[in-house]
């Protein structure tokens, strides 16, 4: 199998999530072999966390990169935001979140955060295909 991949970069919108999904859903539709069903269903559950983070905390405008590697799905977000993710206590009660960033490191084999030399980050996760 070769590496395949597909790039996205949108403004902040409010369907800017919606829109992600659906790129992440048309790229796996794509693969030779085609992913399992369920481990599609978790890349995009990761894309819209990823991208819904680069929303709120990010400045508005990411990237998504999806590359497709033997064995691997890698989910890439860019955002100007020099600020890295952040482990928090999940709010049961007020609903102001604090599940994502738990749940992208529970479901990928791994993730890593790197800073961009012109300012911002890329965060990726690696996760089954």
């Amino acid at each position: 199998m070769t590496t395949t991949s597909t790039e996205r970069t949108a403004l902040q919108s409010l369907s800017a999530v919606a829109e992600a999904r659906h790129t992440a859903r048309t790229f796996l539709d794509t693969l030779m072999p085609a992913v399992d069903p369920e481990h599609a269903d978790t890349v995009v559950l990761v894309v819209s966390e990823l991208v819904t983070n680069a929303l709120r905390h990010g400045g508005g405008t990411h990237t998504l990169r999806l590359t497709a590697h033997p064995g691997t799905i890698e989910v890439a977000v860019d955002d100007s935001s020099p600020r890295m993710p952040r482990l928090r206590t999940p709010d049961l009660v007020h609903g102001t979140g604090g599940f994502g960033w738990h749940m992208v490191n529970d479901l990928a084999h791994a993730t890593v955060v790197t800073p961009k030399p012109e300012g911002g980050k890329t965060v990726r996760a690696l996760l089954p295909r």
